[in-house]
């Protein structure tokens, strides 16, 4: 929905993002993984795994650089977390850096997680409605 508004190089260093917060928390759930799927067919890039063994926040995190694009990742990364319905506290841990290198509130945080928990449960409601 939003993703689209970021740059070329953003679009990639979100997706690393996005599997990186998928499977912190050991699980790789099956929601986790269509979530990521919608967002490569909006974001127009193929899906690619990253190796994540070498993963490093802040060389990840500087790829954004306005507070536009640093305010959609947030956004994104909370229907993902929201998505399997267990917010996972290495999730949390991981979403609540990134919003302190962004310099984004902890008012902010948690208005952005409850968007990202309705977000979340209207798409897999979306979904329920169009299966067969």
């Amino acid at each position: 929905m939003l993703l689209m508004k970021l740059q070329t190089s953003e679009k990639f260093a979100f997706l690393k993002l996005a599997h990186y917060i998928a499977n912190i928390d050991g699980e790789y759930e099956k929601e986790e993984q269509e979530i990521i799927e919608e967002y490569c067919a909006e974001m127009g890039i193929d899906n690619i795994k990253p190796n994540l063994d070498d993963f490093n926040y802040e060389d990840v995190l500087q790829e954004f650089h306005s507070q536009k694009s640093q305010k959609i990742v947030l956004l994104e990364l909370l229907i993902l977390v929201h998505s399997d319905d267990k917010f996972h506290k290495f999730e949390h841990r991981a979403i609540d850096k990134i919003a302190t290198f962004f310099k984004i509130s902890k008012k902010d945080l948690e208005i952005y997680s409850q968007w990202g928990k309705t977000v979340s449960a209207q798409y897999a409601q979306g979904i329920v409605f169009i299966e067969d």
